[in-house]
């Protein structure tokens, strides 16, 4: 498989403790368990899958599966899928898990904070985006293509997607700001993109930003963003109303 990150393209060369990619890879791995994404005893994608999803070498994976192993928050067994044997990363989660918890604010807040800060960092990754990322991206879309039946490993690829073009705008603050309102009740997701067509349609969503992004357009970027932020935001929110109604009428 063609390594597409064979340095740092999407922008975290600024980490001053000039971590290797496989480090990098480890850190994703374990803000995916953070996040809730993947929780104890979740069996993760098998390596080929991860690679593709992350834009990176299997052996790059294995590595960083085995580091994680090593701090006892994976579990590795020959013959069988790698699982997640803990959710708490303990000091991994320095300089991923930031100070403000996301989860506390209701969805409304969140979906309203992200629709300001986040029309603005795509707009300028619109104007500074590179051909590396950009072949990043396209690779991530293909990635997501294959995956419409695994909500699990769509969502790491979708993730992947959007933190390569937040990084993409310049700034690292603004970038690391509105990543930390898409990961809002991450957990929710795996349910929603459960649903029928649901996955293909968050696919056909990043089709539009990515050729928005490849005319260098950001008018376009913005608008297609809103599009897709819209329409993740009214299907969370009707999936929390209806399991509200369902604890009510228990």
């Amino acid at each position: 498989m063609q390594k597409l990150l064979l340095d740092d393209p999407a922008g975290f060369g600024t980490d001053l403790r000039r971590l290797t990619i496989k480090d990098r890879i480890a850190e994703k791995i374990a803000a995916l368990i953070a996040s809730g994404l993947l929780a104890p005893g979740d069996e993760l994608p098998s390596e080929r899958d991860l690679a593709q999803a992350l834009s990176v070498s299997r052996e790059t994976v294995r590595v960083a599966i085995q580091l994680l192993a090593a701090r006892g928050i994976l579990a590795v067994s020959q013959g069988s899928r790698t699982r997640v044997l803990k959710g708490d990363i303990g000091d991994m989660a320095i300089g991923m898990i930031r100070q403000i918890d996301v989860n506390r604010y209701d969805i409304d807040e969140v979906h309203a904070a992200r629709l300001l800060i986040e029309q603005h960092v795509v707009g300028e990754a619109a104007t500074r985006i590179t051909e590396q990322v950009l072949a990043v991206l396209r690779h991530s879309l293909r990635s997501q293509r294959d995956c419409v039946d695994d909500p699990v490993r769509f969502l790491i690829a979708d993730r992947e997607f959007h933190l390569t073009i937040y990084r993409a705008c310049g700034s690292e603050l603004l970038a690391d700001v509105v990543a930390d309102l898409y990961g809002h009740i991450i957990d929710h997701r795996r349910r929603i993109v459960s649903r029928a067509g649901a996955i293909s349609e968050s696919v056909s969503d990043h089709e539009e930003i990515l050729a928005a992004l490849e005319a260098r357009d950001p008018a376009a970027t913005r608008a297609a963003f809103a599009r897709h932020e819209e329409r993740i935001y009214n299907t969370t929110r009707d999936m929390l109303g209806t399991a509200r109604k369902g604890r009510e009428g228990a």
